[in-house]
């Protein structure tokens, strides 16, 4: 009898290890920091940047920091990917949610270079 509770304890050991796969939140593991110009007006489209990432990767860590004029820098797992100062614009959401896919897979990223305007004139 003794060596059944012993089995039983050595069965549960290594399942618990590994949690179910739906435990897992997408993104979990990638920290995205942005740091952008609060008077530029810049933190609406933090926000909604940081709306849509959240809402495809709900386990990614997302953090915002106040920079210099004109700034909207994107970070992930502490790498620059995409930089306002230098592209003049705003990142396409797609573009960085491609960089967050590769992130969590742990494929190389690359520095987004494509954006929008930072105002359109109807």
């Amino acid at each position: 009898m003794s060596g059944e509770p012993t089995a039983m304890s050595g069965e549960t050991g290594p399942t618990s290890l590994a949690p179910p796969p739906g435990e897992i939140e997408p993104g979990s593991g990638v920290r995205i920091v942005v740091e952008y110009c609060e008077p530029c007006g810049f933190e609406a489209t933090y926000l909604e940047l940081a709306s849509a990432v959240k809402e495809q990767y709900p386990g990614i860590e997302i953090e915002s920091r106040l920079g210099g004029t004109g700034a909207f820098e994107i970070e992930i797992n502490g790498q620059l990917v995409f930089s306002k100062l230098e592209n003049g614009g705003f990142p396409y959401e797609k573009d960085l949610i491609e960089a967050i896919r590769r992130a969590s897979n742990g494929e190389p990223l690359e520095k987004i270079t494509n954006s929008r305007p930072p105002c359109v004139i109807l």
